[in-house]
């Protein structure tokens, strides 16, 4: 049996992105062990696919740290065992490992980022306005350098098992994750505000909200107590307590993984995916948020602000009409929504109307 290692470290939302790709590249490739090279917060998104996939969670700021930590980190995958290396990442780290795979004989191929497109399609000045290929359509031309050509099938990943209760027929469900890394792609909260009053007044409508650092919380708290029907995701005494039961763990809390890597926080992890496979919709950024929702075949809305779906990174199977954003000739500034606006006011996203929010997260029941 033929052995290929894939090596994504980061981030969280482009993890995600290659799960698609591995899932096709395993059902065509029965005969392929496949092994994903990444970070132990990933696992649960692995663990559904099938069989011969595997994961390795390196620890790269402790066992794995720097150059000799990462020269230990090929031992402990044993690399000599692969036939292919497949680079979905393509930073520092993994052009070491991908230089001494290669003086080994190994066949190894990496990922064309297509940064001139995303540049021309981010400056301020004679913007190149085309569609880039998306980072699945990028993983896979990876593949095909290897020899392994696949073709789309995935659909969605199935956590049905985690979810002990079914949400009543009448009931909506719509999940809010307002946060994201940069400020260029995070909506005002006090319009989103707005848009969390108006569901949480809709009949027979829960909302949950989604966020993992300590001033997310608080700031999910201070709304879920002001407003009736919204609910902290990560609440363990909400009334959906009982939805999310595993086998293993009865204490239903949910996490946003980020450092965290006990077994405890994988369970917590897949949970969190568990409930987003119930939504009937999710409200987001161009975050982590809207490809974990993606993978479970949930519908995303998503709002874009200094970034662009041009730049390749709308989630698996979103539609394009449930993308808002503004037409301006600034757009997009930032291929990752890292760059500061120029302008000083982001109104790419101050110009978004609460209610365009909440007419398209509604009308289409």
């Amino acid at each position: 049996m033929k052995k290929l290692l894939i090596i994504r470290f980061s981030a969280l939302g482009d993890i995600a992105m290659t799960v698609p790709v591995v899932h096709d590249l395993a059902v065509q490739y029965p005969d392929l062990e496949i092994t994903m090279l990444s970070r132990e917060m990933a696992r649960p998104m692995f663990e559904r696919l099938p069989n011969n996939v595997h994961i390795f969670a390196a620890d790269l700021s402790g066992r794995h740290k720097g150059l000799f930590g990462l020269n230990r980190l090929l031992r402990d995958i044993q690399f000599k065992d692969f036939d292919y290396i497949a680079d979905f990442h393509d930073v520092l780290r993994t052009q070491w490992l991908r230089f001494v795979c290669r003086l080994f004989g190994k066949k190894v191929a990496k990922i064309d980022k297509g940064r001139k497109g995303k540049k021309a399609l981010t400056r301020q000045k004679n913007k190149v306005f085309e569609q880039q290929a998306t980072s699945f359509e990028r993983y896979a031309k990876v593949l095909e350098q290897l020899g392994f050509s696949i073709k789309s099938t995935f659909t969605k990943l199935d956590y049905s098992s985690f979810c002990g209760t079914q949400k009543a027929t009448n009931e909506t469900w719509i999940g809010i994750a307002p946060f994201a890394k940069h400020p260029a792609k995070v909506y005002p909260m006090e319009k989103m505000e707005q848009v969390i009053k108006a569901l949480s007044e809709r009949e027979n409508t829960k909302v949950f909200l989604f966020g993992g650092g300590e001033e997310e919380k608080r700031q999910i708290a201070k709304l879920c107590a002001k407003y009736l029907n919204v609910q902290p995701a990560q609440n363990p005494n909400s009334s959906t307590s009982g939805l999310l039961r595993s086998a293993r763990n009865d204490e239903c809390r949910f996490a946003s993984l980020r450092g965290e890597t006990t077994k405890q926080s994988r369970n917590q992890f897949a949970m969190e995916l568990a409930l987003m496979s119930q939504l009937d919709v999710m409200l987001s950024m161009d975050s982590a948020n809207m490809h974990l929702a993606s993978l479970v075949g949930t519908r995303v809305v998503s709002i874009w602000g200094g970034t662009h779906p041009y730049a390749g990174f709308l989630g698996w199977n979103q539609k394009p009409s449930d993308c808002i954003q503004l037409d301006l000739p600034c757009r997009p500034c930032s291929v990752y929504g890292n760059k500061p606006c120029f302008r000083g006011d982001y109104a790419c996203l101050n110009g978004i109307a609460p209610s365009q929010i909440i007419k398209k997260l509604v009308g289409h029941e």
